[in-house]
């Protein structure tokens, strides 16, 4: 099969923004080059350019096919519209007994032909976040103004342009060749081929691919800290990001003046993550080094001397700014910030954080003394949260809010559980990070993140789809996993209620708590547990507990993980069945069952089976012995086979069936008193 090799080669391409075009070029071309079956695809891309190769069929092959057309006694009408549809002179048409048919004959169409065709207007829509349009005279817009398209087939060229007749699309065409690095390697060079193509950017220093960059940076700056015997801060953003910012990475350390090792150790690393791009560096203890990495774009001459110096001075600048926020922000203590929050809108909906902080407060102290925290500290850390917002420190670096507010808090000399909460009250802010385990914090934590939810839902300003602006869906994930790691008993109904205080609505407490519920499974679902036994349970008894919930749901996923939980539940499906259309035919089949009709011994069994399960069931419910229950249950099984081997449900007497479908309806109702076992994926649904 042919090679095919594009190459888009333009200006600097923002890092966040690469892979997604090089996936994006691959999705599309594949798409577009569908009757040449591509195959072993292949996409590189870095700071100026994005590729692709893949192996095609040589050309799509001739066809050709039969249309029926109307019938000969039709109207002209209809013969007209055929014959438009598909592209067709009336001389084409030939009868087949009643009908008009159309024979359609499609050409061999090269590879090249077909490539030549769908690229320029793929091109054209290329979906960049952001494009730019540059020069005078087309309205081709890319990402950054494109200087070369790269196009082999085979090793020769597939030539097009990008020129139409309303646009010159900047007088880009086709060809075959591409640059190396900027400053070692300038100019154009020719290639003929995938390998060619790799083998000369590398010879003129390009690394091509973004993971062999993402590794020369990552061990190339741990073997330089390892020399020190220290270690690099782990920061897999930051990897990727200088993966996409250099093509021939060269790493590098610099030293950190000494005057500025008393500032936090999270300012001067978001300070050199954000503004410079360097890696923190620390020793085995974990405490912070005066060094930092970074990578550089070019192999210099004296081995980095001078790129080390000018870099260093670049730090001890925005050291000196940070140092700046960082004494004058000390000087008004957290408690005499927290009047100027009334002048920061939370939202337009919701009025001002100075508001939020009054709700704060209010919910910190209801939480509290439901999980074992002093009121006081939780309600004085609540009042404080926020307080960080109106700090130079926090403007510069709003990555640094909460953390800012903790290091004020410890300074100004409050109890170190406020100045813990308030450093950790976000928390956590994603599935990997530690959760909160102190009391006052996680009391601080869950009033944050559960008035987040009341109170954007209160407003109508909820998730949809693939939107959420606000954050809500991690800020519900985020209170999912205080509960749950912290096992913490709360009503959730009677939280949320309370968090609904000076809201300018009420909240929509079911439709947040199925939101929440909803949530839960997405991330029993990402721990691979049965988020379909979640949904069979809260079907069966809303829970608003989730430690109640989770307990009960590890129960009936442990029964139906069973030999008998898996044939009960299939029993209990066949029973469904029956009843689903015997109720369709005359209407539910509830009531009580009539002892004195139970005429053979397999259903008098079945009945007295379900006389010992169901307060037996209930009684181990309500006490939360769901593995209990579960056993139960467990004992319908036998009963439950035999009646359906001996017994006919449908039974001639309408007495005796009516009499049998009760007692199936028994058998559900028990059942339904554990989880609803409908929802229960695997099995065909009742």
């Amino acid at each position: 099969m042919p090679d095919l090799l594009l190459e888009l080669f333009s200006e600097e391409i923002p890092a966040r923004m690469q892979a997604r075009g090089a996936d994006d070029l691959a999705r599309l071309l594949t798409e577009a080059l569908a009757p040449l079956a591509p195959t072993s695809v292949q996409t590189f891309h870095g700071p100026r350019r994005i590729a692709l190769a893949a192996a095609v069929q040589d050309s799509v092959p001739a066809r050709s096919s039969v249309e029926r057309g109307p019938r000969a006694s039709a109207p002209e009408q209809a013969l007209t519209g055929f014959l438009r549809k598909h592209g067709a002179a009336r001389e084409q048409l030939a009868q087949d007994g009643e009908h008009w048919v159309l024979t359609l004959a499609s050409p061999a169409i090269p590879a090249a032909s077909l490539i030549a065709g769908v690229l320029p207007n793929l091109l054209r829509r290329f979906p960049w976040p952001k494009s730019m349009r540059w020069g005078h005279g087309s309205a081709f817009t890319w990402v950054r103004p494109l200087r070369r398209i790269l196009c082999l087939l085979d090793g020769r060229l597939v030539p097009f342009s990008l020129a139409d007749g309303t646009d010159d699309g900047h007088g880009l065409a086709s060809g075959t060749m591409t640059e190396g690095h900027r400053f070692h390697a300038p100019g154009a060079f020719s290639v003929a081929s995938l390998d060619e193509w790799r083998d000369g950017l590398l010879a003129r220093r390009v690394v091509p691919s973004a993971n062999e960059r993402r590794r020369l940076v990552a061990e190339g700056i741990a073997a330089l800290a390892a020399a020190e015997d220290l270690e690099v801060v782990p920061d897999d953003g930051l990897l990727d990001e200088v993966a996409g910012l250099v093509e021939w990475p060269v790493p590098l350390l610099g030293r950190i003046d000494t005057a500025y090792m008393d500032l936090p150790p999270e300012v001067r690393q978001v300070s050199m993550r954000i503004n410079q791009r360097y890696f923190a560096l620390r020793y085995a203890n974990g405490s912070p080094a005066a060094r930092f990495a970074f990578a550089a774009n070019i192999q210099a001459t004296d081995g980095g001397a001078a790129i080390v110096a000018g870099n260093e001075r670049v730090l001890r600048a925005r050291f000196s700014d940070a140092r700046h926020f960082w004494d004058l922000d000390r000087r008004t203590p957290l408690a005499d910030r927290v009047a100027a929050l009334d002048g920061v809108t939370f939202h337009a909906k919701l009025g001002s954080q100075g508001a939020r902080v009054t709700r704060l407060v209010r919910l910190a102290g209801y939480i509290a003394p439901l999980i074992g925290a002093d009121p006081a500290p939780a309600q004085r850390a609540a009042m404080l949260a926020k307080a960080d917002l109106t700090t130079g420190m926090v403007g510069e670096f709003p990555e640094l809010q909460g953390v800012m507010g903790g290091h004020y808090a410890r300074h100004d000399g409050e109890d170190p559980s406020v100045s813990d909460a308030v450093r950790n009250h976000y928390a956590p802010k994603g599935p990997s990070d530690p959760v909160p385990a102190e009391a006052v914090t996680i009391a601080v934590a869950l009033a944050d993140k559960l008035d987040q939810l009341a109170a954007f839902f209160a407003v109508g300003e909820v998730p949809t789809g693939s939107g959420d602006p606000f954050a809500l869906r991690r800020a519900a994930l985020g209170a999912i996993r205080i509960i749950r790691d912290n096992r913490l008993r709360l009503s959730l109904a009677a939280v949320l209620e309370a968090a609904g205080h000076d809201l300018p609505a009420p909240v929509p407490t079911q439709a947040l708590l199925a939101f929440l519920a909803d949530r839960l499974r997405v991330q029993l679902r990402g721990e691979g547990a049965r988020h379909d036994v979640l949904s069979a349970v809260f079907a069966a008894e809303a829970d608003d507990d989730i430690v109640r919930l989770l307990a009960r749901t590890d129960a009936v996923a442990a029964f139906l993980s069973t030999p008998v939980g898996a044939d009960l539940l299939a029993a209990s499906r066949r029973a469904a069945n029956i009843l689903r259309i015997e109720d369709r035919r005359d209407g539910p089949h509830a009531g009580l069952v009539d002892p004195d009709l139970l005429s053979q011994p397999e259903e008098q069994a079945l009945a007295m089976a379900l006389d010992h399960a169901e307060p037996a069931v209930h009684d181990s419910v309500v006490h939360e012995r769901y593995a209990d229950a579960m056993a139960a249950l467990a004992g319908l099984r036998p009963p439950l086979d035999a009646f359906f081997d001996q017994v006919t449900v449908n039974d001639p007497d309408p007495a005796l069936r009516r009499n049998r479908l009760r007692l199936l309806a028994r058998v559900g109702a028990a059942m339904g008193r554990a989880a609803d076992f409908s929802r229960i994926e695997g099995l065909e649904k009742a």
